[in-house]
C-alpha cells in the first residue's frame, strides 16, 4: 500500500501542470485580444507605416467603373474646378449659396436636401453620390432630388451582394424609378471599382477593411470620384481629423444640417473611430488620409479651414 509521502511528488507535478495550463490559456487570450485590438482601433501612426504610396488617383482607368444604370450613357469624366458641399451643420449661416451655385461642378451626398436650405448650401447639383443605404429615401423624394435640379448625375455605390443580390436588387429599384423619370442619369460603382475602393483603405491606412470591421463612408467614395473626375477639388463643411480634440465640450453640433435634433457630430466620429464590435465608418481615419492627399491632388478645405 502507497504511504502519503510517496504520493506528494505526483501531486505536485499535477500542480504544476495545471499552472502551465492556465498559464498558457491566459497568454494565448492576451495574444487574440491584442490582435483582434490592433486591427479594430485605428491609429494615426498606421498612416504614416505604409508600405507603399497607392497608384495615383487620375491615373484610374474608368473603363468598367461606372456602369450606367438608366440608358447607355457614359459617365461625364472631366470637371475643372468641383465642390463638394458635405451634409454637415458647419454650413449653417455661412450664405454660402451664391458661392457655390458659381461652381463649375457640384457634389452633394446621400439625401442631403437643398429645399429650405439654399441660401447655405445652394441648389446645383451635378452629382449625387447615394450609398445603397440611402436608395429608398433619395427615390422617396423625387420632388426634392430628381426633379428640382434634374441635371443631376446620380452615382450609386453599394456592395454588390446589395445592389444585384437575386431578390430585391437595388438597381432594379433603381431601374422601375428610372421609368418614371426618363431623363434621370443614373450609374453604380463596379464591383471591379468597390474592390479598388477597399485595397486603397487597404494602402492608405495598413488596416484591411473587413478584418477591421469598416465600413467606407460615402465621404470616402465621394473624395475620390472627385479626385478622379475634378482637376481641382474645395470642400464646403468637413471637419479636419483633429478637431473633436480641440472642440470645447459644451459646444454641440448636429451631424447633419438637416437634422437639427440629430447625434452630435463629434460623438458620431469618435463612438465609430473606436467601437470594436459590429462594423463601424472610421471618419477620423478617412480625414487623416485626405489630409495627406490635399497637396497630391489639389485638394482645399473651408467651413472650417484645414491651415
Amino acid at each position: 500500500m502507497s504511504s502519503n509521502k510517496d504520493k506528494c511528488p505526483s501531486k505536485g507535478k499535477e500542480q504544476r501542470s495545471a499552472v502551465f495550463v492556465v498559464l498558457f490559456a491566459l497568454i494565448t487570450i492576451l495574444i487574440l485580444y491584442s490582435s483582434n485590438s490592433a486591427n479594430d482601433v485605428f491609429h494615426y501612426g498606421s498612416l504614416r507605416g505604409r508600405m507603399r504610396r497607392p497608384v495615383n488617383l487620375k491615373k484610374w482607368s474608368f473603363s468598367n467603373a461606372y456602369f450606367p444604370i438608366l440608358g447607355n450613357k457614359t459617365l461625364p469624366s472631366r470637371c475643372n474646378q468641383c465642390v463638394i458641399i458635405t451634409s454637415s451643420s458647419h454650413l449653417l449661416g455661412t450664405k454660402l449659396g451664391p458661392e457655390i451655385e458659381r461652381a463649375e461642378c457640384t457634389i452633394r451626398m446621400n439625401d442631403a436636401p437643398t429645399t429650405g436650405y439654399s441660401a447655405d448650401v445652394g441648389n446645383k447639383t451635378t452629382f449625387r453620390i447615394v450609398a445603397h443605404s440611402s436608395v429608398f429615401r433619395v427615390l422617396r423624394r423625387p420632388q426634392e432630388f430628381v426633379n428640382r435640379t434634374p441635371e443631376t448625375v446620380f452615382i450609386f455605390w453599394g456592395p454588390p451582394n446589395k445592389m444585384q443580390k437575386p431578390q430585391g436588387s437595388l438597381l432594379r429599384v433603381i431601374q422601375r424609378a428610372g421609368l418614371a423619370f426618363p431623363n434621370m442619369e443614373a450609374f453604380a460603382v463596379s464591383p471591379t471599382r468597390m474592390q479598388q475602393f477597399d485595397d486603397l483603405f487597404r494602402g492608405e491606412t495598413g488596416k484591411d477593411r473587413e478584418k477591421s470591421h469598416s465600413w467606407l463612408s460615402t465621404g470616402w467614395f465621394t473624395m475620390v470620384i472627385a479626385v478622379e473626375l475634378c482637376d481641382h477639388v474645395h470642400v464646403y463643411g468637413m471637419v479636419p481629423p483633429d478637431y473633436c480634440s480641440q472642440r470645447p465640450r459644451l459646444q454641440r453640433m448636429p451631424y447633419h444640417y438637416y437634422e437639427p435634433k440629430g447625434p452630435d457630430e463629434c460623438v458620431t466620429y469618435i463612438q465609430n473611430e473606436h467601437s470594436r464590435k459590429g462594423n463601424h465608418h472610421r471618419f477620423i481615419t478617412e480625414k487623416r488620409v485626405f489630409s495627406s492627399w490635399a497637396q497630391l491632388y489639389g485638394i482645399t478645405f473651408s467651413h472650417p479651414s484645414w491651415t
